[in-house]
This record gives C-alpha cells, structure tokens and sequence, in this order.
C-alpha cells in the first residue's frame, strides 16, 4: 500500500505520520512509495508504525 492510498483510506494516519516525522499527505513520493519503504527510509520501524496505524 502507498502512502497517497492510506491517507485516502484513513485520512487521520497523516497524523500519526506525522508524529513520526513523516509528512506524507503533502509528498509527491506518497503516490509512489510504499509504508514500508518510507518508513524505512525515515528511519522508522515499519512494524512499530504499522502496529500505531492499525489502533482504533
């Protein structure tokens, strides 16, 4: 999944991306990039992110 598509699905997941440094609704690469790749490219763990992106 790309960023562009979880922010559509899931609008406040640009919050908690944001929490993490990850300004991605306003990223020309969110189209592209996959969570996994970006997060890895942030330096973020992937599974901690995705752990946060699928609370309630």
């Amino acid at each position: 999944m790309t960023f562009a598509e979880l922010i559509h699905a899931n609008p406040a997941a640009a919050e908690k991306l944001a929490e993490r440094g990850m300004f991605c609704g306003g990223c020309p690469m969110a189209q592209l990039e996959t969570i996994e790749r970006g997060a890895e490219a942030h330096g973020v763990d992937v599974d901690e992110l995705l752990a946060e992106l699928n609370k309630k």
